[in-house]
């Protein structure tokens, strides 16, 4: 730059910045966020759309002396963010299931399965459910014609198992099988009156229940801002195991829902499993008089597979402690338990297995749970063993 042009840039004064330029760089800033924001968002609900229906649409809640049960022969349609629409078809006892045949045919073995929502196949189109999947994996491990009844329920934890377990021994099963979770642990004093989740709550007129009213109505007017949680969908997916075990244990109290994954069990997780061996009493000493053996399980949660897959864990927790006790539990009243748990060791990235938002199996989750169950059902049933077995009238007690 030569001396007079360098005079020249220094003699020329900067152009002041228009009034109207210090209010549209901000607006104009605004506008921009405000796009990308909504962008993002009607991507994600494209993405992970929702119906208004439930499984909920086909179910009676609210009746005390009944227990949650289905609407017979009613059909419901469902679609959470992270699942594929669902049909819920259920049949004139109110049960997702196949029909049976009445009497039971010759040679046929019957299952009657009981549970919650991993029992019922939520999430999952009937076709890929556990309940439909195991009876054509213990036939071909055992040569035996299976039949499954499936009386699992939404909602339907220990107590509600126990109050309708009558209708599990109306179906004339051979075995009962009982599907534990740990949230069947944990909604143990789950009470159908108080606690439903279409109960509407009593107003007090406080303000944060107008704020609560307000947001529901929201929530269910399409409002939800769906992208904050699809943004946590796909970091859960992209998390190496080690990284969800950490972050997933990170700051949980002993009473919290990750309790149950302590070495050593809170007083109050304790007592929610005694309060399960009470129910297993009940369940157990009925089918006892009916002669009918129960089988009950444990099926991991999300994280509770991925510790056992990864083979590690933090000082102070153990994967395997909750399905200790409730061995301890089932077996004292002289019910039967089997351990699936072990099977997850060999099983790479099982926590793939479970919608990382929602936590309940996927149909992937239901194929590789109806094996690991297949598998034990099949060592701990002497009437499966074996091709050309007995029927299964010699596996009922005397």
């Amino acid at each position: 730059m030569t001396p007079v042009t360098a005079a020249l840039a220094t003699d020329v004064p900067a152009a002041p910045v228009a009034r109207r330029d210090w209010f549209l760089l901000p607006v104009i800033g605004l506008v921009t966020i405000v796009v990308l924001a909504v962008s993002m968002e009607l991507i994600a609900r494209r993405v992970l759309s929702t119906t208004t229906t439930s499984i909920e649409d086909c179910l009676v809640l609210r009746e005390p002396g009944t227990g949650i049960r289905g609407i017979p022969n009613s059909v419901c349609t469902e679609k959470i963010m992270e699942s594929p629409l669902v049909e819920y078809r259920l049949d004139g006892a109110g049960f997702r299931s196949a029909p049976i045949s009445k009497p039971k045919a010759e040679g046929v073995f019957r299952i009657v399965l009981i549970g919650s929502s991993l029992a019922i196949g939520e999430r999952v189109p009937v076709e890929q459910t556990l309940a439909t999947l195991l009876p054509a994996d213990l036939a071909r491990r055992s040569g035996r014609r299976i039949e499954l009844y499936n009386e699992g329920m939404a909602y339907g934890f220990p107590r509600n198992a126990a109050l309708r377990f009558d209708a599990a021994l109306a179906a004339d099963p051979d075995l009962i099988l009982w599907l534990l979770t740990p949230t069947d642990i944990e909604k143990i004093r789950f009470d159908i009156t108080t606690m439903a989740y279409n109960t509407p709550a009593a107003s007090d007129g406080s303000v944060s229940q107008l704020k609560n009213a307000i947001l529901d109505r929201i929530r269910k007017g399409g409002g939800t801002i769906v992208v904050g949680n699809a943004l946590r969908h796909w970091l859960y997916e992209l998390q190496s195991q080690r990284q969800y075990v950490q972050a997933y244990l990170l700051n949980k109290s002993e009473d919290s829902e990750a309790g149950f994954l302590r070495a050593t069990l809170s007083a109050d997780w304790a007592a929610r499993v005694r309060e399960l061996g009470a129910y297993a009493a009940e369940i157990d000493a009925k089918a006892h008089a009916a002669g009918v053996p129960v089988i009950a399980t444990l099926t991991p949660n999300r994280a509770q597979a991925a510790m056992i897959s990864l083979g590690e864990w933090p000082a102070g927790f153990d994967p395997y402690r909750l399905s200790r006790e409730l061995r301890s539990e089932i077996t004292r009243s002289g019910g039967l338990f089997v351990d699936i748990l072990p099977g997850f060791r060999s099983l790479p990235r099982p926590e793939q297995f479970f919608l990382p938002l929602d936590g309940h199996p996927d149909a992937a989750g239901h194929a590789a749970l109806a094996g690991l169950l297949a598998k034990a059902i099949v060592s701990a049933v002497p009437e499966l063993r074996a091709t050309g077995a007995p029927s299964g009238d010699s596996l009922r007690r005397k």
